[in-house]
């Protein structure tokens, strides 16, 4: 196969308190202006009610839409807020045929995803412009997006979504979302330094969704040269489902792409679910630097819907087809599960730092649609270019079980380290289920790197008889291997040329399958 390419209490009196020598007139006054003062602080302006055309809450609003333009209700209501204040939105449908624009320290908030929604059309956008607002409680759908002056598709070159977040401090909570394919994402995150040209930073989605898609579910992007990382952005509980299965804005259409055009620090994705989208679940881009990136307790399952191309190489990347896509940065994955994803459960290119903890790969391939001799990796790790951590990647106590291709491919990877993961049952490629290292002319395209693996050390468990070879060991240097092969395979484990170093096979015990401990 070829490859390319987050004091104690005192003992002594109690001194007398300042105001004990006050006389009472002036204590008494001090302490109701104190009173007053926390009286209105606990006592917020109440929110102005603003109803859809098909609400029974209609007579007890300040607001009525008619079910036409009634963004203009909705903007008229929030630029009678007060400071801080909030929009109520009752149940039903508003269908708003342009932008809602949020002020600073406003919240929209609605009955919950189920009972109100929020139909855009006619270029209409939802656009967090300014710092501190919140959305909460309610559905968004956005189709037909034009061009105005060309009355074609909008410009490729402008990343835009229904829910547009230029601006700090947003919270997004309980929000779902879907959109046809004539617009880049359902939620974006997008720096662009003509609307807001701080760092855009502190961020946060929390049971949010996106699901049945023409487009990405949720999208990071920066314009411009200056302030283009975006920092300290938190997922919790959400899910991207099948973005992409309502046709697909381009062919590169994931759930969740955290870095297109932007750098990212600080990511936090939590108890977050990736299914059945086009290409990658949970995904960066090559470039972008991603810096302090956690992923906690997270599934990817079902995802690289797109078949593979005809002229298909691994590592190629205009074809991604992962549970979760890594290529590069100092990115650390634990207790996550990728699950019969197409091409890749976890793809890994020039780790800087990485970690996988406790991640399980489960069926990568149970679905895919590959041609010739192309097959799915469940765990795939390539380097190109020297990396300057050591370790450049740590995986421990990681999983490969029913792999449909390779349980694990390491190629041209320095100074890895691996401990403690269990390849079960894999199918295997060309008669291999694990392909430890990779011949000079199979290295990824343009690598400066010569071996396979190299000053490296694998610790692994595997068992599994459907392969020839379950476990194959080509090119390395000063390369320690350690565990138990048992396998009825007709190789269990093969070695071919090895560099200066070579292979060091003392601690691998290789035993047929009856003959197991």
């Amino acid at each position: 196969m070829t490859t390319r390419l987050r004091q104690k209490a005192s003992d002594s009196p109690r001194p007398r308190p300042p105001t004990a020598d006050l006389p009472v007139v002036l204590l008494v006054g001090i302490v109701l202006g104190l009173l007053l003062v926390q009286g209105v602080a606990a006592a917020p302006a109440a929110p102005i009610v603003v109803a859809a055309s098909d609400s029974s809450a209609a007579a007890d609003a300040h607001y009525v839409c008619d079910g036409l333009n009634d963004q203009v209700e909705i903007q008229t209501a929030l630029a009678a807020l007060p400071d801080g204040g909030t929009i109520l939105l009752s149940d039903g449908t508003f269908n708003c045929s342009g932008s809602l624009v949020l002020l600073a320290g406003t919240t929209l908030l609605g009955q919950g995803p189920e009972n109100t929604s929020l139909e855009f059309s006619g270029n209409g956008l939802l656009n967090v412009s300014e710092e501190g607002v919140t959305l909460d409680g309610f559905h968004v759908t956005g189709s037909n997006y034009v061009n105005a002056s060309t009355n074609t598709t909008l410009d490729l070159t402008r990343w835009l979504g229904v829910i547009t977040v230029y601006a700090s401090r947003t919270k997004i909570h309980n929000v779902t979302g879907t959109a046809d394919a004539s617009i880049q994402a359902v939620f974006l995150l997008l720096h662009n330094p003509n609307v807001y040209a701080p760092v855009l930073e502190d961020v946060e989605f929390a049971d949010c969704s996106a699901a049945e898609t023409g487009t990405y579910g949720f999208l990071h992007n920066a314009w411009g040269s200056e302030n283009t990382t975006i920092k300290n952005i938190r997922y919790e509980n959400c899910t991207a489902i099948n973005c992409g299965s309502a046709g697909a804005f381009n062919q590169w259409v994931t759930g969740f792409n955290f870095a297109e055009l932007n750098d990212i620090e600080g990511l936090r994705v939590t108890d977050c679910l990736a299914e059945g989208n086009l290409e990658s679940g949970f995904h960066f881009e090559w470039d972008p630097e991603k810096r302090d990136c956690l992923f906690t307790n997270c599934v990817s399952r079902n995802n690289g819907q797109k078949p593979y191309p005809d002229d298909y190489l691994v590592g190629d990347p205009d074809f991604f087809g992962a549970g979760f896509y890594l290529p590069g940065g100092e990115v650390a994955l634990v207790n996550c599960r990728a699950e019969g994803n197409g091409a890749f459960g976890f793809f890994v290119i020039n780790p800087e730092g990485m970690l996988l903890y406790n991640c399980t790969e489960n069926e990568t391939g149970r679905n895919s649609a590959s041609g010739g001799s192309v097959g799915p990796i469940s765990y795939c790790i390539l380097q190109s270019l020297p990396v300057s951590k050591n370790p450049s990647i740590v995986m421990d106590h990681c999983r490969s079980l029913d792999s449909y291709g390779w349980g694990l491919f390491v190629c041209g990877t320095e100074n890895a380290l691996i401990r403690n993961f269990t390849m079960t049952n894999p199918a295997g490629i060309d008669g291999i289920g694990a392909m430890l290292g990779c011949p000079s002319h199979e290295l990824p395209i343009n690598s400066t790197i010569d071996a396979g693996i190299s000053d490296s050390a694998i610790d692994l468990a595997a068992s599994g008889d459907r392969p020839q070879t379950l476990v194959s060991i080509v090119n390395n240097r000063n390369v320690v291997y350690s565990g138990r092969i048992v396998s009825d395979a007709l190789l269990p484990v093969a070695v071919e040329w090895t560099l200066e170093g070579g292979a060091d096979l003392t601690d691998l015990e290789v035993l047929p399958a009856g003959g197991a401990a």
